[in-house]
Formats: C-alpha cells, structure tokens, sequence
C-alpha cells in the first residue's frame, strides 16, 4: 500500500490539488492543510480548483464531519451582518462569485445571495436563497425556491428565482453542501430534483 505524503510544493493551489488527487488521499489530510494556510491563501487555494478536483472533493468528503448553519453565519455575528464566502463554480464562464449569508431578524434563520464580480449580475438577479440543516446526511441545503423576507439594507431587492432570465441561473434550484473544512464546503447544484454536474466551493472569509 502507498503511504500518503504531505505535499512539499511552495505553491497552496498546487499543493491542495495534488492532496485532493493523489493516491490514498483523504479527507482529513485535506481538510489540516487547508486549515493550515492564511486566509488569502486559502481563499486562493480553493478558487484554484477545477472540475475534476472540485467533483474528486465532492466525493472525498462524502459524510466527512457535520456541516451546519454556524458554519455559513457564526454564532454571535450580528443580525443583517454579512459574511462573504468566495467561490468558484465549475461552469464553463463567470467561475468566481460569492454567496453572502446573513442571520434574519429571527435570530436563526439564515438568508443570502449571489454577488458577481461582472455584469452578469444585472441580468440574473442576485439570487436570494435560505439555508436550512438536512439532519440526515449531516449537510446544509442552500435552497432558491424559498427567498428570505427579509435583507441588509443596502442590498437589491429581493425577488423570486422563477421569473425573468434568473429562473435559468437560479430557478428551482437547491444546492447541497458539504463540509471540507473550518472555512471551505464544497456544493453541488441539483435542479428539479436532478443532480447536475456542477460543483463549487466557498471559502468563508472571517477578516474584513
């Protein structure tokens, strides 16, 4: 049997990928390295990945930990409070994005949407969404059939993922996501209750 190795590589891009696909990895080599890293780092790390490291992730972290809403919001941020998870999704154009979360007013529910660094944003919608916990596979759901009522208050207007050109971005879509590490989950869209092959990872961000 071959014994895994930690990579030696200066570079955490190159590095995280060749964790994620040599021989024998695993997910909690994958997940220490990541927590190891700076947060730039590891923001740059994870948007690196393409799709056949981002689907290999997907299935290395098959019910690796417990993901759940603290991860997206962590106890104790303010209400409306953002924070920004950076992304990188496996389409063919406008790979890096962010989903932002927030805690509602309730004090537990959690909402968010999409920001796009380019003009797409315009045309789509921001793609509000709401998160639930699906206690059975220990994963969060990031669900656009269901919009918050509620927003911080500089952000656009909230409206349905069913109408306009976002109801082709956004529409009848839940995202599933899993844990990777303390910072980083990985998703994976499913639409009309179809699995799609797409995935992205988020890399949360707690400094301003």
């Amino acid at each position: 049997m071959t014994t895994a190795t930690m990579p030696t590589d200066s570079s955490p891009a190159l590095a995280l990928g060749a964790l994620i696909t040599e021989q024998g990895a695993t997910p909690r080599r994958v997940s220490d390295f990541l927590d190891s890293l700076s947060e730039d780092d590891r923001v740059a790390a994870t948007r690196s990945l393409g799709r056949g490291a981002q689907s290999k992730l997907w299935r290395l972290v098959d019910g690796f930990g417990e993901l759940t809403l603290d991860h997206f919001v962590p106890k104790g941020a303010p209400v409306f409070e953002p924070v920004r998870h950076y992304g990188r999704n496996t389409l063919p154009a406008f790979v890096l994005f962010e989903k932002r979360f927030y805690r509602m007013g309730d004090g537990s529910s959690i909402g968010g949407a999409n920001f796009n660094p380019t003009f797409i944003q315009g045309i789509t919608g921001p793609g509000y969404f709401v998160t639930r916990e699906d206690k059975n596979t220990r994963e969060v759901l990031v669900d656009y059939h269901t919009v918050p009522t509620e927003k911080p208050a500089d952000w656009p207007a909230i409206k349905r993922n069913e109408v306009g050109l976002s109801r082709f971005v956004y529409g009848f879509m839940i995202d599933r996501m899993r844990r990777v590490s303390t910072q980083v989950t990985i998703g994976r869209a499913n639409r009309n209750g179809q699995d799609m092959s797409t995935w992205f990872t988020l890399c949360r961000k707690d400094a301003p």
